[in-house]
């Protein structure tokens, strides 16, 4: 019996949509102000409360085991699951650097991490900022026999149930898969 693959779950431009260009963000997130570890001072983040059933439903069908990989670290513990009504969940220790670009190799900063992290299990992960070499690395994990599929939610609408949908189908196709082999 195989593990189920792992739910990679980023929170900036996912659950935290990115305000559009009038500066305004979806209706469907009400604003909460937050601190965290690393900013002392309150801040606004905007949340859609449909969002943590839609990812506890996602946990419930047991074809994904969610992890955090954010930014936010152990906030995304502490700080986003409670107001989203999610349950604890472990977190990719990614480390604070001091980055001017999200893509200082021309992929993704945690990019790098992440494949430490995961060795060679297989994976989902939802992120907003992936690049061509991204989605090459991910193909790459895939054609060594390590299933790994990106989903790229616009920045500025964040997650959606069909990102969920096509991640539960993944799973569910690797399910099969693994239980012909």
């Amino acid at each position: 019996m195989h593990e189920p693959p792992f739910l990679l779950l980023d929170i900036d431009g996912v659950f935290i949509p990115f305000p559009g260009p009038d500066g305004a963000t979806p209706a469907t997130h009400p604003r909460h102000t937050v601190t965290t570890d690393d900013v002392a001072k309150p801040f606004d983040v905007w949340l859609n409360p449909n969002h943590g059933k839609l990812i506890t439903d996602a946990i419930g069908t047991g074809l994904v085991r969610p992890v955090w990989c954010t930014s936010w670290r152990a906030d995304a513990r502490r700080v986003i699951a409670p107001l989203m009504g999610l349950p604890d969940f472990e977190h990719i220790e990614l480390p604070n650097l001091p980055i001017k670009t999200s893509h200082p190799d021309g992929y993704l900063w945690k990019r790098n991490h992440v494949a430490d992290w995961l060795a060679t299990a297989p994976a989902v992960w939802i992120d907003d900022d992936f690049t061509r070499l991204d989605h090459q690395w991910a193909a790459d994990r895939s054609a060594f026999g390590n299933p790994t599929l990106l989903i790229e939610p616009d920045p500025h609408e964040g997650i959606q149930p069909e990102h969920i949908a096509t991640a539960l189908e993944w799973a569910t196709a690797l399910v099969s898969t693994r239980e012909a082999a």
